[in-house]
């Protein structure tokens, strides 16, 4: 069909401020060229810095929007951000158990967001608790170190050993972002589903901190796997994309600035 776009399905909450969440996923999913159908978990109340309450949407609304787009499109990929309730997110996890039975190789990227960059929480409901049905439909998950460390639920402190306890428990791969580390370079990690380091890659790491650069990245993967790509040229590209973006960010008041996501051409 001419000028048709892949598709990527958007589960996320809204962040009023625009830095993260659901307005981040459009940005960052046109950027790549493909068209994002965003439905939204769940309302926030925050600014670029802090995140004050949630307050998830309630799950016949989100359901019916869902079977809604269902019966009239099929998707290339799937991005899941926060989504507010245990109740919502065991829901929605039916729902795409059922999507992925008809379409098996649909990629479906989660990112993890257990908290903001400060702590605040991002559910109603235990944040890990939260997640795990999701967890089980994802093909894809994105944690950083501290969501990996509170996903994990051990007491182990290297990364490593979190992995080997952690990614048992389902059958997705793994891109383990190391933006909260110290060195000097960020150190990102692909692990295979079955525990195999795949690939790594080293990113300068950028003075400041950044509003929304999680959802970024997820988005830019899922819209790169539904334009067809690989799952390691999406997590390339995607991470190329990201880096740019926040090279570039911008601030909208002191703190934490918000990444450049609109431009695939940044130069």
């Amino acid at each position: 069909m001419p000028g048709k776009r892949p598709l990527v399905l958007v589960l996320a909450g809204h962040d009023p401020c625009g830095g993260a969440g659901i307005q981040a996923d459009v940005e960052a999913i046109a950027a790549q060229g493909a068209h994002a159908m965003p439905i939204i978990t769940a309302l926030t109340v925050q600014d670029h810095e802090r995140v004050y309450s949630v307050h998830p949407v309630a799950g016949d609304i989100v359901l019916v929007q869902l079977r809604t787009l269902l019966q009239a499109y099929r998707f290339d990929a799937v991005k899941l951000g926060i989504i507010g309730s245990r109740v919502l997110a065991e829901t929605l996890a039916k729902e795409l158990a059922q999507l992925r039975y008809e379409q098996p190789d649909l990629p479906v990227v989660l990112d993890p967001v257990l908290g903001s960059g400060y702590g605040d929480a991002l559910s109603k409901d235990d944040a890990v608790l939260t997640l795990q049905t999701l967890l089980q439909q994802a093909t894809l998950i994105t944690p950083n170190l501290p969501e990996l460390a509170r996903l994990s639920g051990t007491s182990a402190t290297d990364w490593q050993a979190q992995l080997a306890t952690w990614m048992p428990t389902h059958a997705a791969d793994v891109l383990l972002k190391g933006g909260h580390g110290t060195d000097r370079l960020v150190h990102n990690y692909w692990i295979q589903r079955g525990g195999r380091l795949a690939r790594e890659w080293q990113w300068e790491r950028l003075a400041g901190e950044f509003h929304g650069s999680g959802c970024t990245l997820a988005a830019a993967i899922a819209a790169q796997l539904a334009l067809g790509q690989s799952l390691e040229n999406a997590l390339d590209q995607a991470q190329v994309y990201t880096q740019r973006s926040l090279q570039h960010a911008f601030a909208v008041g002191a703190g934490q600035r918000i990444p450049q996501r609109t431009f695939i051409d940044f130069e």
